[in-house]
This record gives structure tokens, C-alpha cells and sequence, in this order.
């Protein structure tokens, strides 16, 4: 993409309602407006970003074992009264009337939903286990929203449910969950921890909170420091094996929220293992057995031919508040640094002197030959100056930026810089297109 045909409107000054500094960095970034209170338009550069979390997340779920659908924003009242919890939500639901004075409401998350779907469509125990998700926006009228996509009134949720006939298969299934976030946050470049959670109102007597290390997170967390070191994409694993030693080797480690910490086994724990830091809540899984399957009569007939109610669990991930929180973990002074996986382009392509003939004829050919190769290129073409091009494109934080000037030109080098470092070099353009390439 042309950066003179890209729709990118950065802000020179920091907006003065962010707050905190993903906040200010998607608006100055131009990924994202305000339309109203917490609810914002996601405009191209943000967009791809999303949508990228979003793929991977998908692809983890997939892999798992999960099948997607796709459920309606608007909810009926009287699924939520069938469950009893459409009194007990609070003001965080929005309640509306349709013209026919039916009670619906812009579904907050999706337990009744699903439960009725696989409640009229199941009915025999060998239809059991089965891992639905889908992906989908939700509203929660927060009373303060704040902190821009962190905390909005509307976001971007994938919610995955699980199906089956008692207690061991639905721990199977929360173990699946387990694992797969701990891979999910991974590939999107996060150092993500589980931690015992309460269920809130969701219900339930299991749940795990992922945690994602950030100077700048919400609330103070503990743990020790084998979790922060260790890889789950580093370890083999085959989700239909019995995944609860893995699960095991990762829940017994210390590891606490502010709320659950307990100062003296943290510090029974060797000094150097001690990790303090501040985090970011990013997904919650929970295993909350018939809470919402014996209020709602989801049964199958089991293999006695005698109904069996459901146990089930619910796994969510914020994919829209994933984008802060990359940022609120990995940006410097200069912006944001995107991890390669999630980054809206891989590469900036920056011409200093787009009025020179031989910067121009480089560049084309570069911006060819990059996109031939299957990189998605920002190329910043426009008649700027040097200085603007360089902090719009450390802004939007790019992982590579190659750049070509008529100085380098006349020596037969470009410069390639890798954003997460700082580290430059100057190579011949081939060169740099293979280290790209490669």
C-alpha cells in the first residue's frame, strides 16, 4: 500500500482523554476514532491489526478441536430469564423493546444462546463432547468506560463453549482451553500467565485468568519466574492426549493476582524466581458444570436411555482488547512495536527524497519485488520530510523499516532498520531484500 493512497490520519500532539498509553498510541497511530462513550470506529491500520489477532486466534481454536458459528448480537429476554439471570446482570446489559413490545437485549456474552441452540438441537449422549466458539462484537454499558479499547462498552469477543455428558469430559475440554490460550497468547508475541480467577457472574466452581506481563498493567500480579521463561509453543502437543500433567505442571507454580496473592508462599519461593510485576487480564476460562444447562432443561438421553443434564464450560478471549494490550506491553517513547505476527505490514518502505529520480526507481522496484515475495508493504511515498516519515513510521511501530535515500543511493546502499531494537544496517538493496525475503 501506497502511504499516499493509505488512509492514516495521525495525531502530532497526545489526545488529552487517553489516559494510558495504548490508548494514546492507537489514536495518535490513527487506528482508531471515538464514535461515542467506549465505543469506537476501527479505521485501516487498527482494522488490520484486529483482524490478524483475530486469525490466530481462530486457527488456535481450530486446532483444538472447535467448531465455529456465528450468533445474533440481539438476544431475547426470556432466554436470560430462563437461566435467572436477567434481573441479576445490572446496568452493564443493555435492555431495548422491539416493535412488538418483545423484551430483547445487545448480548454482554452468549451463555443462553448457545445453551438453547445445543439444548433444541442435541438430544443423545453420543452427539457428546462437543467445543463451539464463535467471534463476535458484545456490549456492556460500563457505568465509567475508559482506557480506550481496553475497556469500551463495545468489543470484540470470541467465546467458546464446551458440551459434555459429566465433570471429566467437561475438565477435558476446560484442559483443551487451557492449552490452547497458553499457545494463542504466544503467537501473538505475549507472555501470558494463568492464574486462579474467581468466576464472577458468569458461575462456576474452576476458572483460570491469563495474565499478560505489561509495566503499564491494570492491577499488580505475582508468580514464579520458571512461568515467564517457559514457551508453549516450545513443547509438542497433541490436544486429544490427557493434557491435565501439562495443565498441572503449569498451575502448580506460584502465580496470583493482587486479590488472591498470598505474601508468605510468594516469598517462600527463591529471591530470584520472585516475580513482581503489574498485568493485564486478556482471557478467562471457566468450567461451571449445569449452572446453565438444569435451569434451561439441556439434557440427552444417556447411555441408559435416562436424561443426563449437560455440564458445560465457557472460554473467552478479548481479541479487541488484545490490541492494547500488545501495545500497553510492547511500544517505547517512539510508539508502538508490534510483534511480527500481529504487525498491520511487515515492512515500511520509506523514499526520502520522493522527487528524486533514482529514490523513486529504487523504491518501485523494491516495492515490487517485496510484494512478489508475499510481504505486506507500507511505502511511504509522499513529499514529507525526512524527520516526519522517520516518527510517523516509528508511531505505527512497523518491524522492519528500509529506507532509501539519494546519499545511500550514490554508494549502492539502502538501511535497514528492525524496529524492536534499533539495530541498523546498511546492505545493498539485494541484500536487504533477501534478509526480508528470508
Amino acid at each position: 500500500m501506497r502511504m499516499s493512497a493509505f488512509f492514516l490520519p495521525v495525531l502530532k500532539e497526545n489526545p488529552s482523554e487517553a489516559q494510558i498509553v495504548s490508548h494514546r498510541l492507537m489514536l495518535r497511530a490513527g487506528m482508531i476514532r471515538q464514535a461515542s462513550a467506549g465505543i469506537y470506529s476501527w479505521l485501516p491500520l487498527g482494522f488490520k491489526v484486529l483482524k490478524k489477532i483475530e486469525q490466530i486466534v481462530r486457527e488456535e481454536q481450530d486446532a483444538a478441536g472447535c467448531q465455529e458459528v456465528l450468533m445474533p448480537t440481539i438476544q431475547s429476554a426470556e432466554l436470560w430469564r430462563q437461566s435467572g439471570r436477567y434481573d441479576d446482570y445490572g446496568k452493564e446489559m443493555l435492555r431495548i423493546t422491539d416493535r412488538h413490545e418483545r423484551e430483547m437485549l445487545y448480548g454482554p456474552t452468549n451463555e443462553e444462546q448457545i445453551t438453547e441452540i445445543f439444548r433444541e438441537s442435541a438430544k443423545s449422549y453420543r452427539e457428546l463432547p462437543k467445543l463451539l466458539y464463535h467471534i463476535q462484537w458484545k456490549f456492556r454499558d460500563e457505568v465509567r468506560p475508559r482506557f480506550g479499547v481496553m475497556r469500551g462498552r463495545e468489543f470484540l469477543m470470541k467465546d467458546a463453549y464446551s458440551f459434555d455428558l459429566d465433570e471429566a469430559g467437561a475438565r477435558r475440554a476446560y484442559n483443551k482451553m487451557f492449552i490452547a490460550y497458553l499457545r494463542t497468547y504466544a503467537r501473538l508475541g505475549l507472555k501470558a500467565i494463568p492464574m486462579q480467577a474467581d468466576t464472577g457472574p458468569i458461575g462456576g466452581d474452576l476458572s483460570h485468568e491469563f495474565i499478560v506481563l505489561a509495566e503499564t498493567g491494570e492491577s499488580a500480579v505475582f508468580c514464579d519466574k520458571a512461568l515467564v521463561d517457559r514457551d508453549p509453543l516450545a513443547e509438542a502437543i497433541d490436544m486429544d492426549s490427557d493434557l491435565q500433567p501439562m495443565v498441572n505442571s503449569w498451575t502448580a507454580r506460584y502465580a496470583a493476582t493482587e486479590e488472591k496473592h498470598d505474601e508468605a508462599r510468594f516469598n517462600a519461593l527463591p529471591a530470584e524466581r520472585q516475580v513482581a510485576a503489574r498485568g493485564i487480564e486478556v482471557g478467562h476460562i471457566f468450567y461451571f458444570g449445569t449452572k446453565y444447562s438444569k435451569p434451561m432443561n439441556a439434557a440427552v438421553a444417556g447411555p441408559d436411555g435416562q436424561p443426563v443434564t449437560l455440564h458445560m464450560g465457557s472460554y473467552g478471549i478479548g481479541v479487541s482488547r488484545l490490541v492494547g494490550a500488545i501495545i500497553e506491553a510492547s511500544h517505547d517513547d517512539a510508539g508502538i512495536i508490534w510483534p511480527d505476527a500481529v504487525a498491520p505490514f511487515n515492512v515500511a518502505l520509506i523514499n526520502l527524497k520522493a522527487d528524486d529520480a533514482a529514490c523513486r526507481a529504487a523504491c518501485d522496484d523494491l516495492y515490487a519485488k517485496l510484494k512478489a515475495a508475499g510481504l505486506d508493504v507500507l511505502y511511504d511515498d509522499t513529499e514529507e520530510r525526512a524527520g516526519a516519515k522517520f516518527a510517523t513510521m516509528d508511531l505505527i511501530g512497523l518491524p522492519w523499516q528500509l529506507t532509501v535515500g539519494p546519499r545511500g543511493l550514490k554508494s549502492g546502499v539502502v538501511e535497514l532498520k528492525r524496529r524492536a531494537t534499533g539495530e541498523r544496517h546498511e546492505l545493498s538493496p539485494e541484500a536487504a531484500l533477501a534478509k526480508l525475503v528470508g
